[in-house]
Formats: structure tokens, C-alpha cells, sequence
């Protein structure tokens, strides 16, 4: 008895809509005691050889379902502040049915007398004689009680399970991304120091130019590690400040640009799914030419789709080895754009037709908005 006891019209959804209140409460027993009356007044009208009319008939169901339903509100709603929360789950469902089986005969009882036109007779003979069909009424509402709450508690249950999944993915998506920034930048970090210490006494200028491209790029790292959402806008100038420092140390070998409009620039995306890319693009497509080559970051809005490109002009979808620290995987980043992005996100690689890959995200935008909860 210490939880309170539902409604039975919060069986359906759609009434668990508006909070608990004595209003709301007493609406529901009215609308409640309405839908007893109009059923048993079609049994009785299918079933019954009845001389009385349908309206007649619903206004007499009508006053015996209002006369016995809200007196059975009163009563279950008593009980719940009087009976002691340690009373075991049979005792109170006796108690339960006790109460309704007393209100049923009481207002019944109420409802012949409004009938007849004479004051209630609340007399021991006669609630007695309609206390077995009281008892027969208290089993049936007592039935729906219970069958009522143990489906709210179910669907609360799956609820509550479907909340303990996703809350799981966005750790297990946290992780990955925390794995996947551990993967890139010690690699990325390292080189670019050791090209900074190997250019300082040959190329001082040059070795300056790469250390201020470099800060930058930590400092935009830092910040997008430190936000609480993403946008495609911030991860684009994170690729453009990895690009700049690469292109410190590559030259002429690496070209860039980044094709966005503000608005694009504008919608949520989950952290790090652009960087792994343009890393891919360098290290497996350009590095390896020796003529180096040209990456271009495209992102456009198609159907309701957030369409990103990272297309380079390296070497193509070649089989190539493992990388000591270098190279991210793709597979994982699928997972992470499915887990962040919904099922409907995916990642595609395709030929370049002028030679190279075309590195395609498809984010549908229905499904971008919520992924910036689990961006951070």
C-alpha cells in the first residue's frame, strides 16, 4: 500500500499524460463510470429482453455506475493514507475488495432510492442482500486495478530498460571517442615535434610556421574536448588546423579546401568523425604519392540528409599495410556513426573518379539533433 494506486484509465497512454491530482482523479471516475454504464447498457440491450428504450436504460446504468463508482474512488483513495505501508500485498487486496464490495451495495442501495424517489434505507438487510453482487463487482474492478498496474509496471520496466541501453551506447560511444582521440593525437603529436626539432636549425622560419599551426590545432582540440556538443562547423576547422600543419610539412604535396555553407556549418554532429578522414586521406592516398595530391571536405544537405565528403586524390582504394601508430579504423568509426547518428547513419568509401577516395558520410538530419546529447 505504499505505492499509490493507479488509475484504471491510466491502463491506456494516453491519460498518463497529466500529473496525479484530486481533479484530474475525480474527472477520470466520472469518464470511467460513463464507459461502465454505456457497456452494460449494450449488454443489456444485445442480450436482455428489455421494454425500456437505450436512452432509458443508459440514464438508469448511468446513475447506478456514478452512485457505486465514486464512492469506490473515495474508499481505495482512504485506504491508501490509512493502511500501513508494511501490510502485506494480500492483506491490502482484501481490504481493497472489502471496500469496493461495501461501496457497490452502498450505492446501489443510493441508486434505487434516487429511483423511487425515497430516501436511502441503509438498513443491514439490505446492504447484506447486495453484498454478494458487491463482491462480484469488487472482483471485477479489483481485476482491472491490478491487470492496469501491472502493465504500467511492465511498460515503466521496458522503459526504464530502454533508458539503461542508451545510456550504455552513449558510454560505450564516449569510450570509443576517448580511444579514438588517444589513437590520433600522441602519433600526430609526436611527428609534428620531431619535424619542428629536425627544421629548427635548416629552416627556422618553416619550423616556426608549423609550431604556430600546431598550437593551433591543440588549442581548437582542446575546445571541441571540452564542449559540451559539436557542430559540423567546429569539426571542420579542427580538420583545417590538422591540415595546416601537415601542409607546413608536406608543401606543395598537400592541397586542401573546405566547401560549406553556414548552415551546414551550423547543424550538430557527433566529435570526431572527420578528423579520422582526412587522417585516412593523408597517411593511405597522399603520403604514399610522390607527387602528393589535393583533399577537398565537402558538406551539403540533400533530402534531409547531412551529406559529408572527404575526397582526396591519393593512390585509391588499394590494400595497404599497417602503419606503426598511424591509420584509424574504419570499422570503428561505423559503429560510432551508427551508435551516435541512429541505424539510418552510414559511412561509404567510393573511387574517386578522378582518381583517389571519396570518403561519404550520410547523417540523416532527424537523426543528427539528438546526437549532440552524446557528444561530449
Amino acid at each position: 500500500m505504499a505505492r499509490r494506486r493507479s488509475h484504471p484509465l491510466e491502463l491506456f497512454p494516453v491519460f498518463r499524460r497529466w500529473p496525479r491530482s484530486t481533479g484530474r482523479d475525480l474527472l477520470y471516475t466520472a469518464l470511467w463510470n460513463t464507459l461502465i454504464a454505456l457497456a452494460i447498457t449494450m449488454v443489456l440491450q444485445t442480450f436482455g429482453n428489455w421494454p425500456s428504450s437505450f436512452a432509458t436504460m443508459f440514464g438508469y446504468s448511468m446513475l447506478a455506475s456514478q452512485c457505486v463508482g465514486f464512492p469506490v474512488h473515495g474508499a481505495l483513495r482512504l485506504l491508501e493514507t490509512v493502511v500501513p505501508p508494511t501490510t502485506s500485498r494480500i492483506n491490502a487486496r482484501l481490504l481493497e475488495l472489502a471496500a469496493i464490495a461495501l461501496c457497490a451495495a452502498f450505492g446501489l442501495v443510493l441508486s434505487g432510492a434516487i429511483l423511487r424517489g425515497a430516501p436511502p434505507v441503509l438498513s443491514s438487510g439490505a446492504l447484506t442482500g447486495l453484498l454478494p453482487l458487491g463482491l462480484v463487482i469488487g472482483a471485477a474492478m479489483l481485476a482491472v486495478l491490478v491487470a492496469g498496474e501491472r502493465r504500467i509496471e511492465r511498460q515503466t520496466g521496458e522503459a526504464r530498460q530502454q533508458e539503461q541501453m542508451a545510456t550504455t551506447a552513449r558510454l560505450l560511444a564516449e569510450a570509443q571517442l576517448r580511444a579514438l582521440q588517444a589513437q590520433i593525437e600522441p602519433h600526430f603529436l609526436y611527428n609534428t615535434l620531431a619535424n619542428v626539432v629536425s627544421l629548427i636549425d635548416t629552416q627556422p622560419l618553416h619550423a616556426k610556421r608549423m609550431l604556430e599551426r600546431f598550437i593551433d590545432y591543440l588549442r581548437a582540440s582542446l575546445a571541441a574536448s571540452r564542449a559540451g556538443s559539436a557542430t559540423l562547423g567546429a569539426e571542420l576547422d579542427l580538420a583545417s588546423s590538422y591540415l595546416d600543419v601537415l601542409g607546413v610539412r608536406m608543401g606543395e604535396r598537400l592541397r586542401w579546401r573546405i566547401e560549406a555553407d553556414d548552415a551546414c556549418r551550423a547543424l550538430p554532429i557527433a566529435p570526431m568523425l572527420i578528423q579520422p578522414l582526412v587522417e585516412n586521406a593523408v597517411t593511405h592516398g597522399l603520403e604514399p604519392k610522390v607527387e602528393g595530391g589535393e583533399i577537398v571536405l565537402r558538406a551539403t544537405v540533400d533530402d534531409g540528409v547531412l551529406r559529408i565528403e572527404v575526397r582526396d586524390s591519393g593512390r585509391g582504394l588499394v590494400a595497404a599495410p599497417p602503419r606503426p601508430g598511424g591509420g584509424v579504423g574504419l570499422s570503428n568509426l561505423r559503429d560510432r556513426v551508427r551508435q551516435m547518428h541512429g541505424p539510418g547513419a552510414r559511412l561509404e568509401l567510393l573511387d574517386n573518379p578522378g582518381g583517389g577516395v571519396i570518403a561519404r558520410l550520410l547523417l540523416p538530419l532527424h537523426e543528427v539533433m539528438p546526437s549532440t546529447a552524446a557528444a561530449s
